[in-house]
């Protein structure tokens, strides 16, 4: 049986996951990345049991499991009173209840696991997609340094500023949300006497842009601590830059002293401009598609952007899984989007509306989810379109 030639824009986590698994259906997958390498940049992610079993059923949790922390319970708790108002056990509980456990871990790590899966030599780095043409042939791509390739499938992995995504549906600019974060990272020993070092624990402030969330990170031994608050705007070119250690202080000067006891022991810290855009009424177009930030930008604040990259991943790869015909490609990426779309679109509006798990309840219809058991179609062109 024949294969795809399947072309991926962008070595991210949804990208790097969807090529896994379509190189393991049998599928000829090459991805197109902009930078020179892997770099290790970025922040750290929280892996939530949805996105850890995806992972682990592609045989990378081995990879994961290195240097990454796991936390043991999800706590909420007030900005002023340090009232805990919700507690989930995670860990061994939530690995025995959802089949995997929740995951901390350095995004440069996580992408290094990945890139240990795949294939180093399918990776074309240095390649910027300028220029995208779909015809009869194929789509064909061309790159920045003058170079070009053609492809059966094209899948847009791109990010936010997805090259793919204008090529599909025209130019549109994400939106600034009015809310910048702080990112820092101090060891755990020069914070000891904080309570719930290694459980997620998020502070909950007076408004619902002003947060903070800390995690263990590189298997507890440092503390990641991410927190946000209201700009009305942002003027500088780059949306991460070097911020004021003391800024960061007195945003949270009122919050409860085990906060504030983790602010004082930053060092330095770098602020970011939140961005994002609303859900979208399509993810593909003829043999084209889309899938995590390309498609779904979210808030951060139910912690579910890799997470539902990865589940992008898995799920497209599972609707192309039998499909050998360039003819059929359309048709499945419809049942993809189809698929996808109201759950991305339900996590990027809760994660706006920033209230998910404040008081307590049910997690299972996030962290339950599996993307390798929802239903996809054995064969796509037996099935009319369910979109």
């Amino acid at each position: 049986m024949g294969s795809l030639k399947i072309g991926i824009v962008g070595a991210g986590i949804g990208g790097l996951t969807a090529a896994i698994a379509l190189h393991k259906m049998g599928h000829d997958v090459r991805v197109f990345e902009q930078s020179k390498q892997f770099l290790r940049v970025g922040a750290d992610i929280n892996l939530t049991p949805n996105a850890v079993r995806a992972l682990d059923t592609l045989d990378i949790g081995e990879g994961l499991r290195r240097t990454a922390a796991r936390p043991t319970h999800r706590i909420s708790r007030t900005w002023d009173t340090g009232e805990e108002t919700s507690r989930l056990e995670m860990a061994d509980t939530a690995e025995k209840k959802y089949g995997a456990p929740q995951l901390t871990i350095h995004r440069a790590d996580l992408l290094a696991a990945l890139a240990e899966v795949f294939p180093a030599e399918r990776v074309r780095f240095g390649r910027h997609a300028q220029a995208l043409r779909e015809d009869a042939n194929g789509i064909a791509i061309e790159f920045n340094d003058g170079s070009s390739d053609q492809v059966d499938v094209l899948i847009g992995a791109d990010g936010i500023h997805s090259a793919v995504r204008t090529a599909m549906f025209g130019q549109e600019k994400p939106r600034f949300t009015g809310v910048v974060a702080f990112r820092a990272v101090v060891p755990a020993e020069r914070v000891a006497d904080v309570p719930n070092l290694q459980a997620f624990t998020k502070w909950w402030g007076p408004n619902p842009q002003s947060q903070i969330v800390t995690f263990p990170l590189n298997r507890g031994k440092d503390i990641f601590i991410f927190a946000t608050t209201a700009q009305e705007s942002w003027h500088l070119e780059s949306w991460t830059t070097q911020g004021s250690v003391q800024e960061l202080r007195d945003s949270y000067a009122h919050f409860h002293p085990d906060a504030r006891a983790l602010l004082d022991a930053c060092d330095e810290v770098l602020k970011t401009a939140l961005y994002e855009r609303d859900p979208m009424p399509a993810w593909a177009k003829g043999n084209m598609a889309l899938l995590g930030d390309a498609c779904h930008p979210m808030m951060p604040f139910m912690a579910q952007g890799a997470g539902m990259s990865i589940e992008d991943a898995v799920v497209l790869s599972r609707a192309l899984q039998h499909v050998r015909q360039p003819s059929e490609v359309a048709d499945a990426l419809r049942h993809y989007e189809s698929l996808r779309m109201e759950r991305a679109a339900k996590i990027q509006i809760g994660s706006r509306g920033n209230n998910w798990l404040r008081e307590g309840g049910n997690a299972d219809w996030v962290y339950a989810y599996d993307a390798w058991t929802v239903p996809v179609r054995e064969a796509a062109p037996e099935c009319t379109s369910m979109t």
